[in-house]
């Protein structure tokens, strides 16, 4: 038996994993929904899959489960308040802002770095998150510089110049 770890450790820990920050989207009967994410993979190419996790409970993790269809805008280095609005619970995200919509009829997140128009391919619940693999249906990109996060917080990631790396596995 091994001993139990908390969940502060459990956060510090994975908080010296840097990630991006990105805003996952939806509607649902005309309504929009919005969380902020770090949690976000690239699960295949072929077919292009990729994976969130959303806090188990909240409107939008509902929403994005209910609509079948979501977006995800990776933020840039100059959208740190956005991703602050959509962290906040219980308020109305969208206030405000002006929001454009992919074709799928989903919010996306204007000026993002790139943003991911999805379908929910499944989703179950692992621990306090539902893991949503969704299927891409679409993809917009701009130039710019992606918005980090690092022990818990926001960060610059550095474009170090270098060749892009092929893996071959």
């Amino acid at each position: 038996m091994t001993a139990a770890i908390d969940p502060l450790t459990m956060r510090r820990a994975m908080g010296r994993f840097a990630t991006g920050v990105a805003v996952v989207t939806t509607s649902v009967d005309g309504t929009p929904h919005g969380m902020t994410v770090n949690s976000l993979t690239s699960v295949s190419l072929d077919p292009p899959l990729l994976l969130v996790c959303l806090t188990i409970g909240a409107r939008s993790t509902d929403a994005v489960v209910r609509a079948g269809r979501f977006a995800v805008s990776i933020l840039s280095a100059r959208q740190e308040q956005l991703a602050l609005r959509f962290a906040r619970r219980g308020e109305d995200h969208f206030a405000g802002l002006e929001v454009t919509h992919g074709r799928h009829e989903v919010p996306v997140i204007p000026g993002a770095f790139a943003h991911l128009e999805c379908d929910v391919e499944r989703d179950f619940t692992a621990g306090d998150h539902v893991v949503v693999i969704g299927r891409v249906r679409g993809v917009c990109e701009r130039e710019g510089e992606p918005l980090g996060f690092l022990r818990g917080k926001f960060s610059d990631i550095v474009d170090r110049g270098h060749e892009p790396i092929h893996w071959i596995f």
